[in-house]
């Protein structure tokens, strides 16, 4: 395994600011602001995963939208993971390297065959509240 930090992928949420802004800011719900607290004490290497752009900078500038995966075919969410998987090419990342992912199923799903056994989801299997007081928790140490 490589040195490298840890990617971290987040998924996009419902709640979003009315205007255009960097990614970081436009997702505005108590969890996704709670998921990027959590990436930022631990890496400067994350990206958000939206139904809308694909793989997203947290300094893009994007416009709102209405848009999930969760609604999607299996066939839409197979043509999203292939741009997201592309998009990823461009961020040069060590193929050994673990990528940790804060998101749901059919987020992660699409992108299983790229992520194989280096996809890190800490958050498997928890609900909801149970997520939010994971990502309350201290930074230790896992750069």
């Amino acid at each position: 395994m490589t040195d490298a930090p840890l990617l971290h992928l987040v998924a996009c949420v419902k709640v979003k600011r009315p205007v255009p802004a960097a990614a970081r800011d436009l997702y505005c719900s108590d969890w996704f602001v709670k998921a990027r607290r959590y990436v930022e004490q631990r890496t400067d290497h994350w990206y958000i995963l939206s139904a809308k752009y694909g793989l997203v900078g947290p300094g893009d500038v994007i416009a709102p939208y209405d848009l999930t995966l969760n609604k999607m075919p299996v066939s839409e969410r197979r043509e999203w993971a292939a741009r997201v998987l592309q998009q990823l090419q461009g961020v040069h990342y060590p193929i050994d390297a673990p990528v940790v992912v804060l998101a749901g199923l059919n987020y992660r799903l699409p992108l299983t065959p790229w992520l194989g056994q280096r996809g890190v989801v800490p958050m498997m299997g928890l609900g909801f509240g149970h997520q939010k007081s994971f990502l309350d928790r201290p930074v230790q140490t896992e750069r």
